[in-house]
């Protein structure tokens, strides 16, 4: 088969498409003919030699890649026949493997794709859509008397609060780096979008507002945009902290704003999300969310032979919503 490797931490360009021997599925797994593989930040990280989150960097050479969509393909021992052919999505945890025409996951960590959702769309909603559901935890009490302000609304978590903070009847303010990504906030969605690019962003909202306070922000950027946006917050109001991409934090950590902000990433989440499994539980969430029609990812599509060029586009913040590999 053919992936994508990485024979050195670096730059993109280290990103290179080998020919590699086909995957076999050990006992309770399955194989997938992959349509559809996530990038996400923390593959860019892990690129470059940045541990992150993850519990270890991969040993080399190893193929990128934790979020995959395809065909069931192949069956490991003790893996029900009935599953050969059905169309499925699976996060692979923190394993390698996702990049490339044929990937191995335990049957656990599988779900039939529903029939409305093609290959991409799957793949954004078991990771996007999981951390979107695993947010929106914190989010209580959204509806018509709510004000939610998302920065970075135009990527895949922020269109999916966009979304669902409309269907909840709340007003929506989405900020996004640019008038092109702000025009597709506005298409999705959003009560007022605004280029947090231009300095005069805070004004216009609040004459937008007519003196109402925002009562959420949803911060997957941090830095001075979200600094700009918690001072939106009326009394009581909740700044939810899921990520930092817009840099400007001395350590690395979430700064913090008179108790207002909650870092809700982690185990704190999963903690929401309770049952023996939240991070399936989330999964199913997302999944029931998108078959139902409220909530539609947005995809940007790239060849496989070009994941060098969307781990570029991600990291110089040139895409929007999710980005997918299509082998």
């Amino acid at each position: 088969m053919h992936a994508i490797r990485l024979h050195a931490f670096g730059p993109a360009g280290n990103l290179v498409l080998d020919e590699v021997a086909d995957p076999a599925p050990g006992p309770g797994q399955v194989r997938v003919a992959v349509r559809a593989a996530g990038v996400h930040l923390l593959d860019t990280a892990l690129r470059q030699g940045i541990q992150g989150p993850a519990p270890a960097l991969p040993e080399l050479p190893t193929i990128p890649g934790r979020e995959v969509a395809g065909v069931v393909d192949a069956l490991g021992a003790g893996t029900p026949d009935s599953w050969l052919g059905r169309r499925v999505v699976a996060h692979l945890g923190f394993a390698p493997g996702g990049y490339a025409e044929l990937a191995v996951t335990d049957l656990a960590r599988v779900h039939e794709i529903p029939a409305n959702l093609d290959f991409a769309q799957a793949v954004a909603m078991i990771g996007t859509g999981r951390t979107t559901m695993g947010i929106l935890q914190f989010a209580d009490g959204l509806g018509p008397d709510s004000v939610a302000v998302v920065p970075a609304a135009a990527g895949g978590i922020g269109t999916l609060l966009v979304q669902y903070a409309k269907n909840a009847g709340a007003t929506v303010v989405g900020l996004a780096g640019g008038p092109e990504k702000a025009a597709l906030v506005a298409a999705n969605g959003a009560d007022l979008a605004v280029d947090y690019r231009d300095p005069g962003w805070p004004a216009k909202v609040r004459a937008h507002l007519g003196g109402r306070a925002a009562t959420v922000v949803f911060d997957g950027v941090g830095g001075e945009v979200a600094r700009e946006a918690v001072a939106l917050l009326g009394p009581g109001g909740r700044h939810l902290v899921f990520g930092w991409s817009g840099k400007g934090l001395h350590d690395g950590t979430p700064y913090l704003v008179d108790g207002v902000s909650q870092q809700v990433l982690g185990p704190v989440m999963m903690e929401r999300a309770g049952g023996t499994d939240p991070v399936r539980t989330l999964e199913l969430r997302a999944l029931a969310e998108a078959a139902a029609g409220r909530l539609v990812p947005a995809v940007r599509r790239f060849p496989l032979a070009d994941a060098a060029a969307a781990h570029r586009a991600l990291e110089s913040r040139g895409t929007t919503g999710k980005v997918v590999l299509e082998p």
